[in-house]
């Protein structure tokens, strides 16, 4: 009888042993299903920023919707439309070879609107209103959001602003210096910050963006076959540098690059136009 109980003792812890064990397993099974799920939702919601990001096209322009209320500022692609707008894509450039600048067109700021890429460069033109009744100051700033295989050693980015041009690059590798006939990247992951001062109601700024590969960049080797770059441009009434602080207007360049007559900027667009 004693050997009887203990063996059902014996019975019962075993048991007893079996069901902490199977809810240990069924604990850990769902630990592993949780942390799958939780990975599973991550790598979706990567998915979708980086589809929502690349899908805008190789190269997005956006006026900050407060700054635009505030000021009055529109933004357009054509002139005759004035369809004003807070983002403006375009049109993305599915291979790109290395060119010289040489082979851009001449008249690449002036015969059209919009996006108009050609052979192996991008190309896009916009204009920005003042139609508010105060004198502003804007920024505009040109971002770089990913870079694929260092291609950004040969990049130019050249900005017609009202017809005045000007290409930026990264600095040669060995010296430091600019790469000839352009100015230095802003930063690491700026390639321009810029302030246009007395912008003046009823002016128009036509702004002109290309983007190219120069193939007579010493940079510019194999390796950087298969890469890709993304950027953005932003508009804002203030340039928040990286360090927190806010970029202070140079009222001295103000003064010398603001000598013209507003009406004259005005009139050199419209005559392009006629043109």
């Amino acid at each position: 009888m004693k050997k009887k109980n203990k063996e059902d003792e014996i019975t019962k812890e075993q048991v007893k042993l079996n069901s902490e064990k199977i809810k240990e397993r069924d604990r850990r099974i769902k630990s592993v299903k949780l942390t799958l799920l939780i990975i599973t939702l991550f790598l979706i919601i990567i998915y979708f920023i980086l589809r929502i990001v690349y899908e805008a096209g190789d190269f997005t322009v956006s006026l900050d919707p407060n700054f635009a209320r505030k000021s009055g500022l529109i933004m357009y692609e054509h002139i005759d439309e004035k369809e004003d707008k807070r983002i403006l894509k375009a049109t993305k450039v599915e291979f790109m070879d290395n060119i010289s600048y040489k082979w851009l067109p001449e008249n690449i700021d002036s015969d059209q609107e919009g996006a108009h890429n050609g052979d192996n460069y991008l190309a896009y033109t916009f204009y920005l209103e003042n139609k508010g009744s105060d004198v502003v100051n804007y920024w505009y700033e040109i971002d770089i959001d990913d870079v694929i295989k260092n291609v950004d050693k040969a990049i130019r980015v050249r900005i017609y602003l009202n017809g005045e041009q000007t290409t930026y690059a990264r600095p040669n590798e060995t010296t430091g210096e600019a790469e000839e006939g352009t100015e230095k990247f802003y930063s690491a992951s700026e390639v321009l910050v810029e302030c246009r001062q007395k912008f003046q109601p009823g002016d128009i700024d036509k702004f002109t963006i290309v983007i190219y590969l120069e193939g007579d960049d010493p940079d510019c080797l194999d390796d950087l076959i298969g890469g890709e770059i993304k950027m953005h441009m932003d508009i804002v009434e203030e340039h928040i540098k990286q360090d927190g602080t806010k970029e202070e207007v140079n009222e001295e360049q103000s003064q010398e690059e603001n000598s013209e007559e507003p009406e004259t900027q005005q009139d050199n667009i419209e005559e392009n136009e006629g043109e």
